[in-house]
């Protein structure tokens, strides 16, 4: 069993900037953030596969997902934050997605860092 902790979740006001990270204690091939808002579906944020990264229409251009693969961590650098921004933030793992962004896709998950942007 693959285990994921993620942390670096906290408070900001929109228009700052927060960076998660992601411990995986054993390397995968994709890994992603995905994102739960309270009373709404996990919804993936970005992904990084082998030699590329994708991101929902949403973050485009706001988030960035990097890797160190030397200690098994995985970023998501976030900047201009906005208030729609505030959710839970999982990171997932597996050696497999041909959907990168389908919480479906992936088997092992943490258990998340809050994420709250202030207007």
């Amino acid at each position: 069993q693959v285990q994921v902790a993620e942390s670096g979740g906290c408070s900001v006001q929109a228009g700052g900037s927060l960076r998660l990270s992601c411990v995986v204690d054993e390397y995968t091939y994709y890994r992603a953030w995905f994102r739960q808002a309270p009373g709404k579906e996990r919804e993936g944020v970005a992904a990084l596969g082998v030699g590329a990264t994708e991101y929902a229409d949403s973050v485009r251009g706001r988030l960035a997902i990097s890797e160190d693969k030397a200690v098994n961590t995985v970023w998501l650098q976030m900047n201009n934050l906005k208030p729609e921004d505030t959710g839970m933030y999982f990171c997932a793992a597996y050696n497999t997605a041909v959907r990168s962004l389908t919480p479906s896709e992936y088997r092992y998950w943490g258990q998340g860092t809050q994420v709250t942007v202030s207007s």
